[in-house]
């Protein structure tokens, strides 16, 4: 079955990775949509770049984002992010030396010890990424290491930005939403995702649970991560990103932005749109 999904008018974010390339997209509908992406040339896409780099759902190598969000052993695992502590040493199979520089997210950070506004979230290193590649046994190209933590890290600040649009629809209750904790699931198709597969098969290379407090109130949001079709030999970056259906509120959000896609595509009526 061919790989197809419904176009759709979202907005595209301008890349941190400046290669004169189009820039990745993220995607707030519920399915898979595709926007000219990535700024690396990949001629070889075995089988597709996802999956070779950031070890897709089909490939042979553990699922999921490379920074693995989802390991077992508890005594290596930060609560927060479900991360193991990466080394900033060199592995024993690298040949370059990376940066081990850590950069700082837009992602206001929800903690215990902290109630300072600046306190944000930060991306792992490009020794850091690498390390993680390793650990999960993927192949890891080092020249490619810079530009793959730029993805990574554009993604997640799309992701974020795609949260905050749905927060907007609680503002009066709570202006400054953060993100509590995460977890990768890469192996559990969200019921969205199972359902997009069977109607266009495309299913998500990766998949991220956010926990987001809503000033006192945890939420839960569920991010579905596609590689969309390529454009002229550029990968495609796609992101779903909705509240889990875990109560009443976060059903009658997405009963919201259903009726107000609705409104917008068969009336043109924008007025009313929160997110």
């Amino acid at each position: 079955m061919s790989q197809q999904s419904p176009s759709n008018d979202s907005e595209i974010k301008k890349c941190p990775v400046d290669h004169s390339q189009p820039a990745p997209a993220t995607s707030t509908s519920e399915a898979p949509h595709e926007r000219p992406s990535c700024p690396i040339d990949h001629n070889q896409r075995t089988p597709s770049f996802a999956q070779s780099l950031f070890g897709g759902r089909g490939s042979s190598s553990n699922s999921g984002c490379p920074v693995d969000h989802s390991a077992s052993n508890k005594d290596e695992i930060n609560p927060l992010n479900m991360m193991p502590n990466l080394t900033q040493n060199m592995h024993a199979d690298q040949t370059e030396r990376l940066s081990t520089e850590r950069e700082l997210s837009s992602i206001p950070r929800a903690t215990a010890e902290s109630a300072d506004d600046e306190h944000v979230w930060e991306y792992p290193s490009p020794q850091q990424f690498y390390n993680a590649l390793a650990r999960k046994n993927m192949a890891a190209p080092e020249e490619y290491m810079d530009v793959m933590v730029d993805i990574h890290n554009f993604l997640n600040e799309g992701a974020w930005n795609e949260v905050l649009k749905w927060e907007s629809r609680h503002r009066d209750a709570c202006m400054k939403p953060k993100l509590l904790r995460l977890q990768g699931r890469p192996r559990d198709l969200s019921p969205l995702a199972r359902i997009s597969g069977w109607l266009h098969g495309v299913k998500p290379f990766d998949r991220h649970d956010w926990y987001v407090d809503r000033c006192g109130k945890q939420v839960r949001y569920v991010i579905d991560y596609y590689e969309g079709n390529p454009v002229d030999d550029m990968p495609v970056f796609n992101l779903v990103v909705r509240p889990a259906i875990d109560d009443f509120g976060s059903l009658t959000d997405r009963a919201k932005k259903l009726w107000d896609d609705a409104k917008v595509k068969y009336f043109g009526d924008s007025k009313d749109q929160k997110s």
